[in-house]
This record gives structure tokens, C-alpha cells and sequence, in this order.
């Protein structure tokens, strides 16, 4: 009886024990999990229309996206610069274009701010994230420089599979610029695509593959998603274009009134908003013959299962990242880099070398071997209500898509209408991971971030991210604007004259067509001085330096 006892005290003691150990191994898990570093998702998509996606209206199916706009904030005044590489310097390093080396898109010269590479200038935000204890990952367009020191692998991504132009095939190696095969680096080794690949979906494999490859050191991550979708060519599979078959047959004039009413619907710019003039590069639709229509709707299909594909993966990306338990603690960005893209290089007579290989017939559209693009007739619909589109430093350029949500995001499915741009990211990003940006780094002194972070607006402790003093400015081959409070000036007349700025007030014109410079002359000189303080800051160049022989 007694043995009985014994043993029974003992086999109470034992789970006791075991409980209390559980317990105890529990609340060191809850604990690492709760000091541990947000993960942040950093999804950049490619010349994404400002109305393409459904939760800021639009047509296209992107129920990952809404859901992502659902557990956050969606903002309507969010503004990159109008083209992609002066863009990609300016979010990786916090700074202005000229600054970071990026004063030229496809332009490498020895003059200050025209390096076509990152300087020593700045440091970038995976550099400054991998010394704080994270894992840095990286996946798509680089279009940062071509050289080996001016790699992702030697600015701070631990891995990185990258296209180095600005643009390339979605199914295999052939160029999209030139004719030749396209570059792509690994780990800052040469690599090649795999015949038959498509991009985004390969692209967040990569990154899917890369976070597994470290997930058991329980190390905090940032992964760059710089996706090429919806960027020329529009390539995709029959499966996603299909779902849009007949939906833009009625042409681009009449998906420009239905955005306008559907970006009101949604709450995202004023209920007051009328789109400006069409761009005289933009044909009427009636014009076009009913052979010509046909193409051009089908034109607008492919670049909606582009974006209805870039969608998936980002489900893809986001259903792994609950799967292995990381999707709660990861703070997510979705951006466009810059307004819609209405070039046509196939078209252009300095491109045309690419007929060689590219075969545009109607039944062969949106195949690895079709170069389609959407012009600026659906750019300028993608635009609305915006002034035109990619390029330029109107609106249409410049005011883009973006959403944040995650770990200090208190604010739920909102929209944010205040200013913000792409210089307020590596702030935010920076105070996520309790880092303090230097002086100096790897012994070069490094200029001061230009932005302000977004923590306390999106944690609910602040209702403003800039108040109405915030000064933002840029400048790119002559297409120009700053903006202070809501007021702005814009200039893209070539060649560049400071007396060719005119002046707009936002609040109650976003499509920049009241020219107050003449009514508000104490406003347009107030915002003048500021450009001349903003341009000798920067050393803007006009006209553009032309490339160096190396850059040749």
C-alpha cells in the first residue's frame, strides 16, 4: 500500500515538474516572441496604374491586396519619383535621387549626382538592417547599377536573385531593351533565367526560398519583393488575361470616367475630382479603326492578368509566412514606383532591332515572344484623375499606390489623405527595428534622411506624418516639382526654365489644371526660393550631363 503511494506521489511530482517546465519553456517562446524584431515585406510593384487595384476601386481582382489595405492603411497622396531607377535610390536610401547617384535614369557620368550607381553618399536601408541583427533578402529589378561594386550583394542584401536593367522578359533571358539576353546576378554571381519561368512567380519563390533558409535562427528578416509586373512587356498566362475578356472593349476614354467615379466611390480622392485634358499623344477611341480596338483592348487584358497574377503571389508570399508563423509579427508595404507607363519602345525607331525577335500579331499577344505595350492611352486612364503619367512630374507620375499594415499599425482599413512619400520609409522602417541612423558609415559621412517616420502616425499617437512647412522636391532629366503644404509647382517643359514652373493648389485642384502663378505671385516666389534652396543643396544639372565614355 505504502509502495502504492509512493509511486503515485512520485508520478505527481513528475508531471508537476514537467508542467511547470512547460509552462516555463511556453513563456520563454511567448517572450522571444514578443521581443523579437518585426520582419518587414517590402512589395514594389512596376508601373502600377494609381486605380488598378480594388481596394482603391478598381477593376482588377486583388482580393490579397484589399486584404492587406483591410488590416491597415491605404494612402492617396503618396508620391515616388516618375521614373524607376531615381525611384528605387531614393526608397533604398532615404535620400534624393541626386544624392544617392541616381540623377539620370540609364545615364553614367563622373558629375555629382549623376553616378548611375548608389554612392558612398548614403547607406542603404538592408545594409543598415543586416548590421542590426537582420536577414536581408532581395528579389526582382535592381536597375541600380550594373558594375560588381554596385551589386545588391555589396549593398547590403545577404541573398539576392536580381534583374540588373530596367526591364526584361517575363519568361526567359531575351533582353526587353536591346538585342541581346538580359543580366541577372545571384549573390552578386552572373546567373541565368530558366527557359520558361515567369517572373513574379519565380521572383517570390526566391524570396520564399530565401527565408527558409534562415528561419531557424529566429532572426528577423526584410525582403525586398521589386517585382517587374505590370511593367512592359505584358506577358502573362492565358488563365489570368482571360478573366478580363470583353471588359475593356467599350476602350480606354470610357475606363477613364468609370476610375475617376470608382476612386470617389471608394473614398480615395475627393468627390469633386475631374480628370484634365487628355495628353495630345492620346488618339480618340472613335478614331481607331474596330481591328485597332480589338488590339488595344486586348492590350488592357494582359496588363489585368499581370496584376491579377501579381496578386496571387502576393497570397503565396503571404500564406507562407503564416504558415511558418512569421505573418503577424511582419509589418507590409505594397507601393507602385511610379505612376502608369505609356512607353512603346517596339514603336520607337531607336528600339528597332527588338522586331527581330518580338511578334506583336493578335493571336500571339501576351506570349513569351510579344512585346505589348499599353501606351499612353491606358496609362492616362490608369492615371485618373491624375495629369498624365510615368515620366512626367505631374501628379499622374508621381502620385501612386501605397499600403502599410502589421506589427504598430493601430489604424484599421483607413485611408490616410495627407502628404507622404517614399522618403518616409527607411524612417519608418529604421524605428521599427529600434536602429539610429549615422553620421557616417564604413568611414564616409552620409547625408541625413529627408523624411519622417510613420510609427507615430500609423500607431494612432499622431494625426499628421508632415505638417504644412514640409518641404519635398525632386527633379529628373528636366521634369521637376516641389510641393510645400498643399501647395505645388510643376515644370516639364524641355528644355528646363526655372521660369516655366507653374504653380497649383492641390487642395482643390489634384489635376493640376488652375495655374495660380500669376494670382498667387507671393506663393510662387515663396515656393521658388525654395526649389533654388532645394537645387543647390542637391547640385541639380541642367541641361542633363551627358554619359562618361565608361558609361558608354
Amino acid at each position: 500500500m505504502m509502495n502504492k503511494k509512493k509511486t503515485y506521489r512520485y508520478i505527481k511530482l513528475f508531471f508537476s515538474v514537467l508542467l511547470a517546465s512547460t509552462i516555463m519553456l511556453s513563456c520563454t517562446k511567448q517572450e522571444k516572441e514578443i521581443t523579437k524584431k518585426p520582419n518587414i515585406v517590402l512589395i514594389v510593384a512596376d508601373d502600377l496604374g494609381f486605380g488598378d487595384i480594388g481596394c482603391y476601386g478598381g477593376d482588377i481582382k486583388t482580393p490579397n491586396i484589399d486584404k492587406l489595405s483591410h488590416r491597415g492603411i491605404k494612402f492617396s497622396s503618396f508620391h515616388t519619383a516618375p521614373m524607376c531607377a531615381p525611384t528605387r535610390a531614393m526608397l533604398l536610401s532615404g535620400n534624393d535621387n541626386h544624392i544617392a547617384g541616381m540623377g539620370s535614369q540609364g545615364n553614367v557620368t563622373d558629375v555629382f549626382g549623376y553616378e548611375g550607381r548608389l554612392t558612398n553618399r548614403i547607406v542603404t536601408i538592408p545594409a543598415l538592417l543586416k548590421q542590426s541583427g537582420y536577414h536581408t533578402y532581395m528579389a526582382g529589378k535592381w536597375h541600380l547599377g550594373k558594375t560588381p561594386e554596385s551589386n545588391p550583394h555589396q549593398k547590403g542584401f545577404e541573398h539576392s536573385f536580381v534583374l540588373l536593367e530596367g526591364a526584361g522578359n517575363h519568361y526567359n533571358n531575351r533582353s526587353a531593351l536591346y538585342n541581346k539576353l538580359s543580366s541577372y546576378t545571384e549573390d552578386g554571381n552572373p546567373t541565368s533565367w530558366t527557359e520558361g519561368n515567369y517572373s513574379t512567380d519565380f521572383y517570390t519563390d526566391k524570396l520564399i526560398e530565401y527565408i527558409d533558409s534562415d528561419k531557424r535562427d529566429n532572426k528577423p528578416f526584410f525582403a525586398f519583393a521589386a517585382y517587374t509586373s505590370p511593367h512592359w512587356p505584358l506577358q502573362v498566362d492565358k488563365k489570368y488575361w482571360e478573366k478580363y475578356k470583353g471588359l475593356y472593349d467599350d476602350g480606354y476614354e470610357k475606363l477613364r470616367e468609370r476610375r475617376l467615379i470608382s476612386l470617389k466611390r471608394a473614398g480615395i480622392i475627393p468627390k469633386n475630382a475631374i480628370s484634365p485634358p487628355s495628353h495630345v499623344r492620346v488618339m480618340p477611341w472613335d478614331s481607331l479603326s474596330k481591328q485597332e480596338q480589338r488590339k488595344e483592348a486586348r492590350k488592357m487584358e494582359l496588363y489585368a492578368g499581370m496584376v491579377d497574377n501579381l496578386d496571387h503571389n502576393i497570397g503565396r508570399l503571404m500564406k507562407h509566412l503564416k504558415d511558418i508563423g512569421e505573418y503577424k509579427n511582419t509589418l507590409f508595404v505594397f507601393m507602385s514606383d511610379n505612376g502608369a507607363a505609356n512607353r512603346d519602345f517596339i514603336n520607337d525607331d531607336r528600339f528597332t532591332n527588338l522586331k527581330e525577335y518580338y511578334n506583336d500579331d493578335f493571336d500571339n499577344m501576351g506570349n513569351a515572344n510579344s512585346y505589348i505595350s499599353y501606351g499612353p492611352q491606358w496609362a492616362e486612364a490608369g492615371s485618373s484623375p491624375f495629369r498624365y503619367y510615368k515620366d512626367f512630374a505631374t501628379e499622374g507620375g508621381t502620385n501612386t499606390t501605397m499600403i502599410i499594415c502589421g506589427p504598430n499599425v493601430n489604424r484599421k482599413n483607413e485611408i490616410h489623405h495627407g502628404f507622404t512619400s517614399l522618403l518616409d520609409l527607411a524612417p519608418t522602417f529604421y524605428e521599427m527595428a529600434n536602429l539610429t541612423y549615422p553620421k557616417a558609415y564604413q568611414g564616409n559621412k552620409v547625408y541625413p534622411l529627408k523624411g519622417n517616420s510613420l510609427i507615430p502616425f500609423v500607431s494612432g499617437k499622431s494625426n499628421e506624418i508632415h505638417d504644412s512647412t514640409y518641404v519635398f522636391a525632386l527633379e529628373h532629366y528636366g521634369n521637376a516639382m516641389l510641393r510645400k503644404g498643399n501647395w505645388k509647382i510643376t515644370n516639364f517643359t524641355r528644355p528646363f526654365k526655372i521660369d516655366n514652373f507653374a504653380l497649383y493648389n492641390l487642395s482643390n485642384d489634384i489635376g493640376e489644371q488652375i495655374n495660380l502663378k500669376e494670382l498667387e505671385k507671393e506663393k510662387y516666389a515663396e515656393l521658388l526660393n525654395e526649389w533654388i534652396k532645394f537645387s543647390d543643396e542637391v547640385k541639380i544639372q541642367t541641361p542633363t550631363p551627358r554619359p562618361s565614355k565608361k558609361g558608354v
